[in-house]
């Protein structure tokens, strides 16, 4: 997972996670708390790029700002629940998780960012 150069186009960054998302749910053991929390991870994964290219598109200074802060949300919400599934789960697949963890960091981070200049 981290042999690959940073993604600078947000709109590809933000596909590449919610991908690599769903590759790790595949690899997280089939019960209850995993299914639950992995549903929501992989909404809430999709939701950042989802809401960034419709950011993108906004009809409205008002409408990308409300479209950038719904994709900061759910990156922190990406976020909660991937430390979640870390947290609860054996550690043979600790590396991956820990680095879906970071990169939720950034995008949270560069979304602030952009957020901030655009205010």
């Amino acid at each position: 997972m981290s042999n690959s150069k940073p993604v600078y186009d947000l709109e590809e960054r933000t596909f590449q996670f919610a991908k690599k998302v769903r590759i790790y749910i595949k690899q997280l053991p089939k019960n209850a708390g995993n299914i639950e929390d992995g549903k929501q991870v992989v909404r809430a994964s999709g939701s950042i790029g989802a809401n960034y290219i419709e950011a993108n598109e906004a009809l409205s200074k008002k409408d990308f700002l409300m479209r950038l802060k719904i994709s900061r949300k759910e990156s922190k919400e990406a976020a909660y629940f991937l430390r979640l599934l870390h947290e609860t789960n054996s550690m043979e697949i600790e590396k991956d998780g820990k680095e879906l963890q970071d990169e939720t960091i950034q995008l949270k981070k560069i979304l602030s960012s952009i957020i901030e200049k655009s205010s």
